[in-house]
C-alpha cells in the first residue's frame, strides 16, 4: 500500500489560531491544496469565523486570507497508508512535529482539531500545551460526517475568541 503524506505547514509568526486536520484526502492530494474536496464544508466554515467569503477565492487568495487572519493549517500525521480518503482506513501513520510546531509560533493562542481522528491524535501529543493555548475539539468539515452545516457553523464560531487582537495573552 502506498504512503500518503500531508503538506507543509501554512503559518507564520503571527498565527494565533492553529487549525490541524488529520491527513489530507485523495481529492487534495490531487488538488495539492488543504481541503480540496469541493464538498468539503471547511471554507465555507472557517470564512463564517472571519466574515469573509473564501471559498470562491483562487486557493492562494485564500490562504493569504487565513494568514492575514492570523490562522494556520497542518495536520496531525505527517504520513500514513490509507486507501481512499477515510480516517478510519488509516494505517501506521507517522506523527507529524506538532509540538515543534506549537512551540516556534510565539503569538499561538489555540490549536483546534478538525475532526475525531485530529482530536484524538493530537491531543495525545499536545495533551500539556503550552502555557496560554487552549485546545478545542470541532466537527469535521469532512463530508463523510454529515452533522447539519448550521450545526458545524455554530460550534466553529467559538474559533473567532482566539483571534481576538484586543485579548490579553490568555487563550480564549
Amino acid at each position: 500500500m502506498t504512503r500518503k503524506a500531508g503538506f507543509d505547514p501554512v503559518v507564520d509568526a503571527k498565527t494565533r489560531l492553529l487549525i490541524l486536520g488529520s491527513l489530507p484526502g485523495d481529492a487534495s492530494l490531487r488538488a495539492a491544496q488543504y481541503y480540496g474536496h469541493p464538498r468539503n464544508a471547511f471554507w465555507r466554515l472557517i470564512g463564517g469565523v472571519i466574515d469573509q467569503d473564501l471559498a470562491g477565492l483562487p486557493y492562494d487568495d485564500r490562504l493569504a486570507r487565513l494568514r492575514a487572519a492570523g490562522i494556520g493549517l497542518w495536520d496531525v500525521i505527517a504520513s500514513a497508508e490509507r486507501p481512499g480518503s477515510l480516517d478510519a482506513a488509516i494505517r501506521r501513520p507517522e506523527a507529524a512535529d506538532l509540538r515543534g510546531l506549537v512551540e516556534s509560533l510565539p503569538a499561538l493562542r489555540a490549536v483546534a482539531f478538525n475532526g475525531g481522528t485530529a482530536a484524538r491524535l493530537g491531543r495525545a501529543v499536545l495533551a500539556a500545551p503550552p502555557a496560554g493555548v487552549t485546545l478545542i475539539d470541532l466537527p469535521s468539515s469532512s463530508p463523510a460526517h454529515a452533522r447539519p452545516f448550521d450545526q458545524k457553523a455554530e460550534a466553529w464560531a467559538a474559533l473567532a475568541g482566539a483571534l481576538d487582537q484586543r485579548r490579553t495573552g490568555q487563550a480564549g
